[in-house]
């Protein structure tokens, strides 16, 4: 089995279609067939069902799918290792993050870090917390920075970076917008304006409703801080929101009322990697810049302590 093909492989999967993966991968569509075809022998299995417009894949290539992501992950962990040992970091750089995080600021991380190692290519996707860490299990990302509440998914370790509490936003006019501070039960009649489920800062919402046995009603779902904080000033509703996004230019006129105490959530914002392989150079080096000194130490280390292997 080649790593060529498992590349080929992994296009055809992701793109649906033969020829847009001969595409990406800048083959000929008949190289890329063989390829293909040959690792079905190898395998004793068929990968995909064929039609004319396009491709599914079959149990065996499901199962597949997530080795060859590993798979090809981890040689390309080999190869940066090599070019470490040389004095070089090179290679490519994939990073996922959900916006508006308030805690890191991405562009000047990134930036420094491509001063620094002009050789490394540097991809970065946004999306919610959930889809980053699932990318980060899959091996599709090499680091995100993520906000979830509770532990970790099964195959990712997630690094501390902040913890910020949870405060209401509503309009000025609202009735809300007199007190200071509430409680879960003041907010039972209202509707709110929330992100989608795979926030990080929605999950901490329905659980803390979830934990009070109470139903709330979302009436507008967002999927950017600005367009929600948008709703919220037209007073379509109230917003549960980490406190970063108070200080944001958009938020100014909205009346913060903090969470009573007993009921008061924290939004917590962490780097996410693998905890089934060890990061390559490059990923070091970001979590080198982007973390508090001593947060790289693993399970059953005390900060600070030399780890085995890059962590």
């Amino acid at each position: 089995m080649e790593l060529r093909h498992l590349e080929y492989f992994v296009a055809v999967a992701e793109e649906r279609h033969f020829t847009r993966a001969a595409e990406r991968m800048r083959v000929a569509q008949s190289g890329l067939s063989a390829a293909i075809r040959t690792l079905e022998r190898d395998l004793d299995a068929e990968l995909f069902v064929r039609s004319t417009r396009r491709v599914e894949l079959t149990d065996a290539g499901r199962a597949l799918l997530a080795e060859a992501h590993r798979t090809l992950a981890s040689a390309t962990a080999a190869r940066n290792a090599v070019a470490a040992v040389r004095g070089l970091l090179r290679g490519s750089l994939t990073v996922g993050s959900e916006q508006c995080l308030g805690v890191i600021d991405l562009p000047p991380l990134l930036a420094s870090f491509r001063r620094a190692h002009p050789g490394v290519e540097i991809r970065l996707r946004y999306a919610g917390s959930g889809h980053v860490t699932e990318q980060i299990r899959l091996g599709r990302l090499n680091v995100g920075f993520v906000a979830l509440p509770g532990p970790p998914p099964d195959g990712v370790r997630l690094l501390p970076l902040a913890t910020e509490k949870m405060v209401l936003l509503c309009h000025p006019a609202h009735p809300l917008a007199e007190r200071d501070t509430v409680d879960v039960a003041a907010l039972l009649d209202e509707e709110f304006v929330d992100f989608s489920t795979d926030w990080g800062a929605r999950r901490v919402n329905d659980q803390t409703f979830a934990r009070a046995d109470a139903e709330r009603r979302v009436s507008v779902e967002v999927n950017d801080v600005h367009t929600l904080l948008d709703f919220v000033h037209q007073g379509l509703g109230v917003a549960l929101v980490p406190a970063p996004v108070t200080r944001k230019p958009h938020a100014n006129g909205l009346h913060v009322a903090a969470l009573a105490a007993q009921d008061g959530p924290t939004w917590q914002v962490s780097v996410a990697v693998s905890a089934s392989a060890p990061p390559g150079p490059a990923t070091t080096e970001l979590l080198r810049m982007a973390l508090p000194q001593g947060r790289l130490a693993g399970p059953g280390r005390a900060a600070g302590q030399p780890a085995a292997q890059p962590a």
